[in-house]
């Protein structure tokens, strides 16, 4: 498929070796981060002399960067991403995204956050840092001894004793304490720090409120706006195809009524012309429909529905359904044209020779799996078959994932709420 819609993947956990030296980086990170915190603090006052407005615009997009920059980085300790709740100014101009800068109570807890950074993240991802460079330390210590001049490693520990290069073996269970230290404590230690950094740089409640009423109210609007076209759609499709037949159908009529006593021939014509446009436009009709909500659907269900649609593909799709019951129509309408869109597009762009449909209920939710064995290198492509999916999906507070390879497959993972108890068991739910 080429046309795709895709969601962020979980961050990937770093692996126990590569954490050390993430936890050095990050230490190092928090002390440069002393230096936005003074200019961010002092820009502020500086404002009154209207120095501060250019610094401050400065000085706030660097610390957002810089918070950013810690926000993808701790996600892998964390296993979830950080959400980045800033508002968005509501009108272009300098004034109007300084008053938004100054409004936002993240700009505030991102400047306190440099702070605990530079204390706090400092002292842990130090400590989680040392405890693992002490332990390679004194796992090569003899080496160290045997190799540099005398007096340079032979008092260790503060001199609190001096060794040689033989004696220096006996210092090395240190390592093996320092490793099982930082086998325990290390990756807790920088869990620790995620979770502070996390308090501050994630969204309050009352952000997470507020975004999610954004994203609802931008989901609605579109769903408007989609179903607005749609009507239009029906309308220009109504009054070009199956309305102008009609027409056509109503003259020829009315011809071959004047014409049946003296042009009995001619009137025939023009009744076998009405019965083709009467068909036609019935036809028509039918597809419009079906566009709409399919018969299939409303018969058989969304099993039914969806085997029919593995039918009508040009390769081998195979289905599997296990849903104990028929979820409520607008879900089923939704979940049957966003597999509909999925195979058309692995019709049309994937070059597969197989496909596969997975619908379950778990947790509340129905799962819809679409993959096939075609090409893949999906990219989101906004105004596309599957964004448009991932918008009608969203009106229901669904979600859309795809994972698509450059060389294949493609797999595209959508989920609705569906409760239990909007469940309904009939004759139609049956397997098709």
């Amino acid at each position: 498929m080429s046309t795709v819609a895709t969601t962020e993947a979980p961050p990937m956990r770093y692996p126990r070796l590569a954490q050390p030296w993430i936890a050095l980086f990050l230490a190092i990170l928090a002390e440069l981060g002393i230096a936005l915190f003074v200019l961010s603090v002092v820009s502020v006052p500086l404002i009154a002399v209207w120095v501060g407005i250019p610094l401050l615009l400065v000085v706030v997009p660097a610390a957002r960067w810089f918070a950013n920059c810690h926000r993808t980085m701790l996600a892998g300790f964390l296993g979830e991403r950080i959400p980045r709740p800033y508002k968005k100014p509501p009108m272009p101009g300098m004034l109007m995204r300084l008053r938004t800068i100054l409004t936002d109570p993240q700009t505030w807890r991102d400047i306190v956050w440099l702070l605990v950074n530079a204390v706090i993240g400092f002292t842990l991802c130090l400590l989680s840092a040392v405890l693992f460079l002490a332990g390679l330390f004194y796992l090569v210590y003899p080496l160290l001894v045997g190799v540099t001049p005398e007096g340079v490693f032979t008092e260790p520990f503060g001199g609190l004793f001096t060794v040689n290069f033989w004696t220096s073996f006996l210092v090395m269970p240190v390592a093996l304490i320092a490793f099982l230290i930082w086998q325990a404590a290390g990756e807790r230690l920088l869990k620790a720090n995620a979770f502070v950094a996390r308090s501050l740089l994630g969204p309050t409640e009352s952000a997470k409120l507020a975004m999610r009423v954004r994203e609802l109210a931008e989901s609605r609007a579109e769903t408007v706006d989609t179903q607005a076209a749609e009507l239009r759609r029906i309308e220009r499709d109504l009054h070009d195809g199956a309305q102008a037949r009609l027409a056509a159908l109503s003259m020829n009529l009315g011809m071959a009524e004047e014409m049946v006593a003296r042009d009995p021939a001619q009137a025939a014509a023009l009744l076998t012309e009405a019965r083709e446009s009467a068909s036609t436009a019935l036809s028509e009709l039918r597809d419009l429909v079906r566009g709409i909500h399919p018969p299939v659907l409303a018969d058989r269900g969304l099993d039914g529905a969806v085997r029919a649609l593995a039918m009508s593909c040009p390769f081998k799709v195979d289905v599997t359904y296990d849903v104990p019951g028929r979820p409520p129509a607008p879900v089923e309408s939704a979940a049957y044209f966003a597999v509909a869109e999925c195979l058309a597009n692995a019709v049309k762009y994937s070059a597969a020779t197989t496909a596969w449909i997975q619908i379950t209920h778990e947790d509340e939710k129905l799962h819809m799996i679409v993959g096939d064995d075609g090409v893949g290198g999906a990219v989101i492509r906004p105004g596309g078959g599957l964004y448009g999916i991932e918008r009608r999906l969203a009106a229901f507070d669904g979600t859309l994932t795809v994972a698509s390879p450059s060389a294949g497959p493609t797999t595209v993972i959508m989920e609705l709420p569906c409760e239990s108890s909007s469940l309904k068991t009939t004759p139609s739910s049956g397997t098709a």
